[in-house]
């Protein structure tokens, strides 16, 4: 029975979470969606600096945390810089490659954003899973508790998430797939952590440290570019409101779910 609600609790954290930030990403919110980056970038910044990395310093030590999100953003460097070497080989071939990468980079400025956004948020969410299953071997009242806290945690990051994927030109059924993949994670830290919570316990604040890393890189070093292309004030004052507006949205459910 245990393992039946961990699995249970995992999919409503994971899964369900991604539905209702599809449902508001897709209808409500649809129609602001390239102004919405801003917002993902509050939520991105958000996240990392006021959830991840703290956790993951309170677990291990800010040194080592440090050092691993230091390794995860050159690591996400290195993963750009070949989604954009690739891109460029498959657009234009018989042309110089760093010409081709410049101009793929510039048409195609958050596209490598995608596949990163998605990695980092498939280990948040192993990491959600597996402190939903060590809640559980505790007490299954906890464990619930912590399951509706981990949706609450979830759906603004979610949205922010789909914000990510529409404006790097995934259409809504490829990011919904892309998500929903990324959330169905939290499962197999659940197991993971039912059958070996000792283990899956110590790569816990690695995979937060890794995970915040992603989020950090993405929100700076390719939504923020992009919006620097627009320039003029009333635009600039928008971007501003919405960044606040995002890393407000995570301040506030994170003291809601703790």
């Amino acid at each position: 029975m245990t393992l039946l609600s961990i699995l249970l609790a995992t999919l409503l954290g994971g899964v369900l979470s991604v539905l209702a930030a599809a449902a508001l990403s897709f209808s409500v919110l649809s129609r602001w969606a390239p102004r919405l980056v801003s917002y993902a970038v509050g939520v991105l910044l958000g996240a990392a600096f006021l959830d991840l990395l703290p956790e993951a310093v309170n677990a291990l030590g800010p040194e080592d945390v440090l050092a691993t999100c230091l390794a995860g953003i050159l690591a996400f460097f290195v993963l750009e810089k070949l989604a954009l070497w690739r891109h460029a080989h498959a657009e234009a071939p018989d042309t110089d490659p760093r010409e081709a990468a410049h101009r793929a980079h510039a048409h195609h400025r958050i596209q490598p954003a995608g596949p990163m956004i998605v990695i980092g948020d498939a280990l948040h969410n192993f990491v959600d899973g597996v402190l939903i299953a060590a809640a559980f071997l505790s007490d299954p009242a906890i464990g619930w508790a912590v399951a509706i806290g981990v949706v609450a945690h979830e759906i603004p990051q979610e949205v922010g998430d789909f914000m990510v994927l529409l404006g790097a030109g995934y259409t809504r059924r490829r990011a919904l797939l892309l998500n929903a993949l990324s959330g169905a994670a939290a499962v197999l830290g659940g197991v993971i952590g039912y059958f070996s919570l000792a283990h899956a316990e110590q790569a816990v604040p690695y995979a937060l440290a890794f995970s915040a890393a992603s989020f950090i890189y993405i929100a700076v070093a390719d939504l923020i570019p992009e919006l620097h292309r627009r320039w003029d004030l009333k635009d600039a004052a928008m971007q501003v409101v919405l960044i606040g507006a995002g890393v407000a949205t995570l301040e506030a459910v994170h003291g809601f779910a703790h």
